[in-house]
């Protein structure tokens, strides 16, 4: 099996890190929500509305660093979105009060947005130096790194180590890892001739980029909107609509998170074989079986079966958007993934809000026909991952 030289396989290890490192930093900040509530003593309605300035700061940082990893580069820009988000991360634990926690929430969401573009965009990179899809094992790496955030957290706390102190310790961890992996990141130039020359030809036509990236960005809105359900109202939907212990939802969220980590360590081998288009479509099609029979089912063994399928099914397809929106245009390609994870990241804040609004006229399980159908619908147009190619191509700027 053909395999890539030493420096592709060193930018891949790097963009494991940067993936694991957001996952991570993510995931600390998260555990420790509860404490900072409790020491800032602002109310849920208050929290809630800084959770929103951190969404609205997220996406800023993403549109921001688009633009700017294709003028500075992978080798600036990722590092440099890795260390303000670890130092961002410090600032939470010494908040006293509603407005420095959003001040400190405002730098902390524009790096996880920098990072996220940034590092989407150079695992195309080093994708392209690749004989074989790569990129759902990076978002598998984000996952596995919320997961020892989790761990780790509840050990501290468990401990009763301060919150500060150990966002401290954890910032100043993805400072250093950002910096010492920043020399091993890959420009788009330094792709190996030898393996560069088998790239395939890029999924979506050059001719109109601008239009495809909108659709390739509304296919990532639904499916991640379909994730952010999950998220946040996986647990719920066990506990109030089936009647279960506390300790029992948890395992909806749990069999959906495991199923969907694992479904993006393998779906690299089968995108290399059915291809994108048919990752997309066909994972769509599992989840909406998946949620509805999550949804519909009246026994616990038989919606946490479900829930598994739901995320089964959408672990591969976002990943395959974010790949097909890097290589509309290489001149373009952070830009154009700002876009495209821009939309996903709006659809996931959005996700569990409208359920939530939904709720007050509908039961829970009901509203979940919204995330079934949003599936259906990507399901269908999933073909924009593989149109016919133009016959006389044409450079087009993007729109």
């Amino acid at each position: 099996m053909t395999t890539a030289p030493p420096r592709p396989r060193a930018a891949r290890f790097a963009t494991f890190m940067f993936f694991a490192l957001n996952g991570f930093a993510m995931g600390m900040w998260v555990v420790h929500i509860p404490s900072i509530e409790r020491a800032t003593g602002i109310s849920h309605s208050t929290l809630g509305a800084l959770l929103l300035v951190l969404g609205g700061a997220a996406f800023a940082g993403m549109q921001v660093s688009g633009p700017l990893v294709d003028k500075l580069g992978h080798r600036r820009l990722v590092p440099a979105a890795g260390v303000l988000l670890g130092l961002a991360l410090c600032a939470p634990g010494f908040a006293s009060s509603w407005w420095t926690l959003g001040l400190s929430l405002i730098l902390f969401g524009f790096g996880n947005g920098a990072i996220d573009v940034g590092m989407n965009a150079h695992a195309v990179v080093v994708e392209r130096a690749y004989p074989r899809p790569i990129m759902a094992a990076f978002h598998a790496m984000w996952s596995i790194g919320g997961a020892f955030a989790a761990v780790i957290g509840a050990a501290t706390l468990g401990a009763g180590v301060a919150t500060g102190v150990t966002l401290v310790c954890t910032g100043l961890l993805c400072v250093v890892l950002s910096l010492a992996s920043a020399r091993f990141l890959m420009e788009p130039s330094e792709a190996p001739a030898e393996v560069s020359a088998a790239e395939p030809e890029p999924v979506v036509r050059r001719r109109t980029p601008g239009r495809v990236v909108w659709l390739l960005g509304l296919l990532a809105l639904a499916l991640m909107l379909s994730e952010g359900v999950a998220n946040d109202w996986a647990a719920l939907h066990m506990e109030k609509v089936l009647g279960t212990s506390a300790s029992t939802a948890a395992l909806a969220y749990g069999a959906f998170a495991v199923a969907m980590t694992t479904g993006r360590f393998l779906t690299d081998r089968v995108a290399a074989w059915a291809g994108p288009a048919a990752i997309v479509r066909y994972g769509a099609a599992l989840a909406a079986v998946g949620l509805t029979t999550a949804a519909a089912a009246p026994w616990v063994p038989l919606s946490l079966v479900g829930w598994a399928l739901f995320g089964l099914g959408l672990s591969g397809g976002v990943p395959q958007l974010f790949t097909a929106a890097g290589n509309l245009d290489t001149r373009a390609s952070g830009a154009l993934m700002a876009r495209v994870v821009g939309l996903g990241y709006v659809g996931l804040l959005a996700g569990p809000a409208l359920i939530g609004g939904l709720t007050r006229w509908m039961p829970l399980n009901v509203t979940f026909a919204v995330p079934v159908v949003l599936c259906v619908l990507a399901a269908v147009f999933a073909g924009v991952l593989s149109p016919k190619p133009d016959p006389d191509p044409v450079e087009q700027p993007v729109c």
